[in-house]
């Protein structure tokens, strides 16, 4: 009798109301591989549910509660942090501070990161070391580039101070002017995470067939259109990852301005990560805090929300 050693062509043949499965069949290995499968996800699950989904919940419950700091005694206060929230005017001025924060440097970041790749995609002689100059302040810790960005914003003995005097005129009070303080950070943040934004649109720069900018030169077009028409359309899967990563990185900064500035002037560097911060660590009032990370997190999930909407409609894999 002929043996059918092929499983993908097993059928079991019924008797009755029931199926006879053959010995040798997939039944068991499939039940080991499931104990396997959970073996090997329940310490993630475990791990996960414990540092996330759990301090997740406890914040949206704490968020309706009215703490008692000295007592530690909690008692349902509803919507209350929130309307505290929303009629505070410090708290405006925080959101405001972060929208302003977030676009500045997710524009600046890719646009100059991308402009880098395009330069560092020549052949250009000494590249390969200006590619790891370009990347090195992103691998320094953040509180290091906070504090050496301090002194070059320093309005007595700073760089930015000493090449103003060169041209006779006065260098503005960084750090200490609440119209130049939140400048002063955003040009950190950029000067640190431009190299990552580089170096990404660079790989997605090399992988471009050289078969399209050939038929666009043949077709007359020019370096702009040739730009518009082949290598955004190209890196749109580039962009679409590095602007996801770049917002949701750029709404959690936090050691830059907690070095640099502390939030101030008169909170004119706090986002909404810091205020939580202050709100919690500083003021102790963490019922606050916990309304304040609800409002980050629905606004992040926002923003998320929109970027996967738009990814539908501008972004192009394999060409398409």
């Amino acid at each position: 009798m002929a043996v059918n050693n092929n499983p993908t062509e097993w059928n079991p043949q019924p008797i009755g109301k029931e199926f006879v499965r053959p010995k040798g069949s997939f039944g068991g290995i499939l039940g080991k591989e499931w104990v396997l499968f959970l073996l090997l996800v329940l310490p993630n699950f475990i791990f996960l549910a414990t540092f996330t989904y759990w301090p997740l919940i406890r914040n949206f419950v704490l968020s309706t509660q009215k703490v008692n700091p000295y007592t530690k005694a909690q008692s349902y206060a509803g919507l209350d942090n929130f309307r505290w929230l929303f009629n505070d005017r410090v708290f405006k001025q925080v959101v405001s501070n972060t929208a302003i924060f977030i676009v500045c440097c997710v524009f600046f970041t890719l646009g100059l990161g991308l402009l880098v790749a395009l330069l560092l995609n020549e052949k250009l002689k000494g590249r390969t070391a200006v590619r790891a100059m370009v990347f090195a302040p992103y691998l320094i810790a953040g509180s290091a580039v906070a504090l050496v960005w301090s002194y070059i914003f320093n309005p007595r003995f700073g760089l930015f101070a000493m090449i103003l005097g060169w041209f006779d005129i006065s260098s503005p009070r960084w750090l200490e002017d609440p119209n130049w303080a939140l400048a002063a950070v955003i040009i950190t943040y950029v000067w640190k995470n431009m190299g990552f934004a580089a170096v990404v649109f660079l790989a997605g720069l090399q992988g471009i067939p050289k078969d399209l900018y050939e038929a666009a030169k043949l077709d007359g077009a020019s370096a702009w259109w040739r730009f518009r028409s082949v290598t955004l359309p190209m890196l749109s899967p580039i962009s679409f990852f590095l602007v996801v990563t770049s917002v949701l990185s750029t709404f959690q900064a936090f050691d830059l301005i907690d070095v640099m500035t502390s939030g101030g002037p008169v909170n004119s560097t706090t986002t909404l990560v810091y205020y939580v911060y202050e709100q919690g660590w500083m003021a102790q009032r963490w019922e606050r805090a916990a309304a304040a990370a609800v409002v980050l997190f629905i606004l992040m999930l926002t923003v998320t929300g929109m970027q996967m909407l738009w990814e539908r409609r501008q972004v192009h894999y394999d060409g398409n």
